[in-house]
């Protein structure tokens, strides 16, 4: 009895949360996901719109890459500083500053005439863009614990996917109807009117709304990695104690060989097949709009599964992410390219089962509701620096070779293969 009763006094059991807290932990979640649906007409508007560019700018492959591999490598950047910074000055803050400067820089770039005067002011909209992802993730950490959270990063992940359609479909109407610069200008400023929203809806802990925070299961891995002491969490501690942990390591490889094939197809896939497939820029939009729709639908089902049939444990959606991808590359690696339905097939298919995987909650659950910012910050600066290493090989091999795709679509299915044996020793 006295057990129960300190339990109750440290934060209130999952069964005994009252209302008010559910319609708390709701909002945090839906505000960010509704704020989410913006946040890539920002950071991606490059991809549907790169044919454009290209044509307009004279550039290369590799010029495509070095501008790829800036935003990509930028966001990284910003991953490894901004989860710690917004534990420490304010996870809903960090979100609206990110928000309010990815619209200034994805302005800024829209005035480029050269590969530098692209490639630098896009760099820096990726490292402020890096601001709203991983204090984001953390707030709605503090609200649902790890039990539900599969079903919550789930929703999240439809967001993504939802941000990835809206960025396709938005962007790449602009674009081609009055050009890639005014993409780059216009549809960015729903992101910074996006953050002023979220920013009023939430709050960053329950202890900010009067309410006891939640309970984990005391057994669980992830209570284990929240009673670590007050003093590791000051300062360097939460890197220090995360990146000497080879659980999380190894999750953070894993996103970071996800990485090479998320954002390799959505690079590649456009040119892929308006170069090689003859295709128009309107067909090739329709076409590769399978695969944010793809990136859509999967991740509900994969946190709704994880968390109601497999007591939460998040390695085996991940290892049927990477062999169902798999597939799905070596499949399009020898598809016509010139067959716009079974390509938007292909692209369907890949999207979802690339997005089947549940390797952001098991980084928060790993790293716990007091690391959950500096936990995904970390993880996504993995799968930023691969994502970047991508775009630079992926454009020497195919201006080097006379666009050799096979190998680009088989070299992704081998990441899928590695992946799936690094995780596959992850047990939590």
């Amino acid at each position: 009895m006295a057990s129960e009763q300190s339990t109750r006094q440290a934060g209130l059991l999952i069964s005994d949360l009252a209302p008010a807290y559910n319609r708390w932990k709701l909002r945090a979640l839906f505000a960010f996901m509704g704020f989410y649906l913006f946040v890539y007409l920002g950071r991606f508007a490059l991809w549907p719109a790169a044919p454009i560019i290209r044509a307009d700018l004279n550039f290369s492959h590799v010029e495509i890459g070095v501008i790829n591999a800036a935003l990509l490598w930028g966001f990284g950047a910003g991953d490894l500083v901004h989860g710690r910074l917004a534990e420490a000055y304010g996870l809903r803050l960090w979100v609206l500053l990110g928000a309010v400067l990815t619209t200034v820089l994805s302005v800024a770039t829209s005035f480029a005439t050269s590969l530098w005067t692209f490639a630098i002011p896009w760099g820096l909209a990726g490292f402020v863009n890096a601001a709203v992802w991983a204090p984001g993730v953390s707030l709605i950490t503090q609200w649902w614990p790890r039990n539900q959270r599969g079903r919550a990063i789930g929703l999240v992940g439809v967001a993504a996917g939802g941000a990835m359609l809206v960025m396709w479909l938005v962007t790449g109407w602009v674009a081609a109807e009055w050009g890639w610069r005014a993409a780059f200008r216009y549809p960015p400023l729903l992101i910074a009117v996006a953050g002023v929203v979220y920013f009023l809806l939430v709050r960053d802990r329950p202890s900010d709304v009067g309410l006891q925070p939640y309970e984990e299961e005391p057994d669980s891995y992830t209570a284990r990695a929240e009673a670590i002491p007050a003093d590791q969490l000051r300062g360097f501690g939460p890197y220090r104690t995360l990146l000497t942990n080879w659980r999380f390591l190894a999750a953070s490889h894993v996103k970071g060989l996800e990485n090479v094939v998320r954002y390799g197809l959505t690079t590649w896939v456009p040119l892929y097949y308006f170069e090689e497939g003859g295709l128009s820029i309107e067909s090739t939009i329709l076409v590769t709009v399978a695969l944010p729709i793809g990136y859509l639908t999967a991740p509900i089902v994969s946190g709704y599964i994880s968390d109601r049939y497999m007591g939460s444990q998040r390695r085996p959606m991940i290892m049927a992410s990477a062999f169902l991808s798999a597939a799905v590359l070596v499949a399009l690696a020898f598809a016509p390219a010139d067959n716009e339905f079974l390509g938007a097939g292909l692209l369907l298919a890949g999207g979802f089962a690339m997005s089947l995987t549940m390797i952001q909650a098991m980084a928060v659950d790993i790293g716990g509701r007091h690391m959950a910012g500096t936990a995904s910050g970390l993880l996504d600066a993995h799968g930023y620096a691969y994502a970047g290493a991508q775009a630079l090989i992926f454009s020497v091999i195919l201006d080097a070779s006379g666009s050799p795709w096979e190998i680009v679509f088989l070299a992704m299915a081998a990441t899928r293969l590695v992946s799936a044996g690094i995780i596959w020793l992850v047990r939590i």
